[in-house]
């Protein structure tokens, strides 16, 4: 995993090359934003458990079918995976959030999450809508102004909302 500083100091050395003007911009940008991230990545800790069960919950209801007596998460040890996986994206979503680096989420928890779930007949459309239901909550949660360092956090918003994005995209 290399956060975003590490990347950017990897890159330059494989070119032999300094930093350029913008790498250092966006670099002292991140440092200058770092309680902000670190405020989003307490939220969505601090909310962790909310998220996931009311995630889950709405997702139980939106495609019944899928968790009812015959459909492919029907037993009580697939309803705690389910939950349990739901957990473990967020918690890297968190990481990478604190990274401002997704390699983390990908290397640990995306990479080969579609095959399992394809192995073991779960239908990868309605993990995906679990992730947008936790994309949701967790926007929500990290864009309350409430006791929050002021600022413009627009952008951290969408980095958060695309490692949602990504895995949502990395199970269907």
């Amino acid at each position: 995993m290399l956060d975003a500083f590490s990347r950017v100091v990897d890159q330059a050395d494989k070119s032999g090359s300094y930093l350029s003007a913008d790498q250092i911009n966006a670099l002292s940008a991140m440092v200058g934003d770092s309680n902000k991230r670190l405020d989003v990545v307490n939220r969505l800790t601090s909310n962790a458990s909310t998220i996931v069960a009311n995630a889950y919950r709405a997702l139980v209801a939106e495609r019944p079918q899928v968790f009812a007596a015959g459909g492919p998460c029907d037993h009580h040890r697939n309803h705690a995976a389910c939950i349990r996986d739901m957990g473990f994206i967020l918690r890297y979503v968190t990481y990478s959030v604190l990274a401002g680096d997704a390699s983390v989420m990908n290397d640990r928890c995306l990479n080969g999450l579609r095959e399992t779930y394809q192995a073991l007949g779960t239908p990868g459309d309605a993990v995906a809508s679990g992730i947008q239901k936790m994309k949701d909550a967790a926007i929500a949660i990290a864009n309350d102004p409430n006791g929050i360092t002021r600022g413009d956090c627009n952008a951290l918003i969408s980095e958060v909302a695309s490692y949602f994005d990504a895995a949502a995209a990395a199970v269907v």
